[in-house]
């Protein structure tokens, strides 16, 4: 089964940003390019607001003349990319969440317009990278240049999901013929002085994140021989600002669905805001694949 890459479109600026980054990732995976248009309100919930309207809203000429004009522009940028577009009557978290069993990728863009407002930084991003049935991508207008040529990095604390997010993150660098960038944050003290007990455990730490990270390389090597891999161990505080800031030198990068330790409630908890809302790059969640019912 060719699972199709699925992106929310309304017209708006943002959204053909991400309808072009999604032509990208259909294209690396040989994949259909879905554009979906959800054209109900949020607040409908999928039901006429009209209780003596018992029929759902018919699709809009003017939608479909939108979504056609991007696929023509998408399909003529890329010469042999499969495009489809439609319109479905659905709000627009529901609407790509169940887009999503059938998909290889989900793409949203940070904002939009109609039935895909808020997309990025309301419930509906919630919605969708919380309940997805597939990874989500993310992509957020740059504050600064993305370094084309840049590693797709990856956030990793030894859990199962961020095992996924590595092996998610090296599929993605060896389809950008790129080099990939492990990460792991371990805590830290800050600069304040500590007892040498403490550094003795701060080089234990150290230790232990090394071992970690030569572990990832491991399993990468063993699918991508070929792979440039780099290892980072950062220490800080809070993981947040550190992946944050690690996002600006990376084209791409992959975060986990859950973790623990430092990553403990990484998808809907502050650390996936931070990175979604303030990351220098897109951002890939690693939600794992659910086949359709």
């Amino acid at each position: 089964m060719n699972r199709p890459v699925v992106v929310g479109v309304d017209g708006s600026p943002s959204s053909l940003v991400a309808a072009e980054q999604a032509a990208q990732a259909a294209v690396r995976r040989c994949a259909p390019l879905h554009l979906v248009h959800g054209y109900l309100h949020p607040l409908g919930y999928g039901v006429p607001l009209n209780p003596y309207d018992l029929g759902l809203p018919a699709p809009t000429s003017e939608a479909q003349k939108m979504l056609d004009q991007t696929a023509t522009e998408l399909s003529g940028r890329w010469p042999g990319l499969d495009v489809q577009a439609r319109q479905v009557a659905g709000g627009p978290g529901a609407t790509l969440v169940e887009e999503s069993r059938r998909a290889e990728l989900v793409v949203v863009g940070s904002r939009g317009l109609g039935g895909f407002a808020g997309l990025l930084l309301g419930s509906v991003s919630q919605q969708v990278a919380g309940h997805a049935h597939c990874p989500v991508l993310v992509v957020r207008p740059p504050e600064q240049p993305i370094p084309v040529d840049g590693p797709v990095a990856v956030g990793l604390d030894g859990s199962d999901p961020a095992l996924a997010a590595v092996r998610l993150a090296a599929d993605e660098a060896a389809r950008r013929d790129t080099g990939l960038l492990l990460i792991h944050v371990r805590s830290g003290d800050g600069e304040r002085p500590v007892p040498d007990e403490v550094e003795e455990s701060a080089a234990a730490g150290r230790a232990d994140s090394d071992d970690l990270l030569a572990t990832a390389a491991a399993t990468v090597r063993t699918e991508h021989p070929d792979l440039a891999v780099e290892r980072r161990s950062l220490r800080a505080e809070k993981p947040a600002p550190a992946l944050v800031q690690a996002s600006g030198e990376a084209t791409l990068l992959v975060v986990g669905s859950r973790g623990r330790g430092g990553f403990t409630g990484l998808l809907l908890g502050s650390v996936s805001q931070a990175l979604v809302q303030h990351g220098h790059c897109p951002i890939l969640v690693a939600r794992p694949h659910h086949p359709a019912p």
